[in-house]
């Protein structure tokens, strides 16, 4: 697409581009706390007119050539996929020659800020901005996104706009290391949708157990609620509990048996875990075969 050689000063607001879960949410936040969302864009016309009714402020645009608009607001906000920030920033960059004076924040938990280097290179200031916290809906997102800690790194100006943004919203800044961001990612990949998976296996063996369907979610949210609240208040050595610390190995034989019987394909899950809660508990190595 051929760029505006000419740009006017920007307005006081926030365009938000790729309002997914993430993006609706933080729109809806951003708009209830007084910052002017001014444009929504997306691929489709139809996504954007949905994110716009959901958040409640902004004009709907169809990301691409006729979304020279964008160029009118002092923030573009990319709440895309972490596929997509790259390809988007191209396209976003070359809506005008010069994006001076403009702040360009991403939310990829696992891209640095230098994803957004087209828009850089033509003079925007730029920052990536994720939220340490799920959202699986855009519902669930206005409620959780509330107090939430956020990851920070990128240029100073972009940086001094994110931090606004969390304050805004009641939260807590860090920084991390542009290096390190997919590590970072990993660590938040590591302690949210896999507990869910390991959730949803203990959910199916209660039911096999006989505890009734209706209860088996409830428990389990009450139950690693409590072990995350003994894990932020304790230490990880100290909160945990159950058969590996005590070096019950016969409890641990007869867990086996069951899970071979009953869900064989949670044995191997099962045996990676207690190898972890052994190093741990400073437990030394089970009977020999037990692992």
């Amino acid at each position: 697409m051929k760029p505006s050689k000419r740009t006017s000063p920007p307005q006081n607001g926030v365009a938000i581009v790729g309002p997914g879960r993430l993006g609706q949410a933080l729109g809806r936040l951003l708009a209830q706390a007084k910052v002017p969302v001014l444009f929504v864009a997306a691929r489709r016309a139809s996504k954007a007119r949905r994110a716009v009714r959901f958040i409640g402020r902004g004009r709907p645009l169809t990301v691409g050539p006729s979304a020279a608009a964008l160029t009118q607001a002092a923030v573009i906000l990319l709440t895309t996929s972490d596929g997509a920030v790259a390809s988007v920033a191209k396209d976003i960059a070359g809506l005008a020659e010069n994006w001076a004076g403009r702040v360009v924040l991403h939310t990829s938990g696992s891209l640095p800020s230098s994803a957004l280097l087209p828009l850089k290179r033509r003079g925007a200031s730029v920052c990536s901005l994720h939220p340490f916290q799920t959202v699986p809906s855009a519902r669930a997102g206005v409620r959780s996104l509330k107090g939430c800690c956020w990851g920070v790194e990128g240029d100073a100006q972009a940086r001094k706009v994110a931090s606004r943004f969390v304050r805004l919203l009641g939260g807590v800044e860090f920084r991390v290391r542009p290096e390190s961001k997919t590590l970072y990612h990993a660590a938040a990949f590591l302690s949210c949708p896999t507990i869910v998976m390991l959730m949803e296996r203990s959910r199916l063996l209660l039911r096999k157990s006989g505890v009734p369907a209706r209860m088996a979610r409830p428990m389990l949210a009450k139950f690693v609620a409590e072990t995350a609240r003994n894990f932020a208040d304790l230490g990880a050595r100290r909160a945990l509990t159950g058969p590996a610390v005590r070096g019950d190995w016969k409890t641990i034989r007869r867990h086996l048996t069951a899970l071979r019987r009953s869900s064989p394909k949670t044995v191997p899950v099962y045996r990676v875990l207690l190898r972890e809660m052994l190093r741990l508990a400073g437990r030394q190595r089970p009977p020999r075969g037990l692992l």
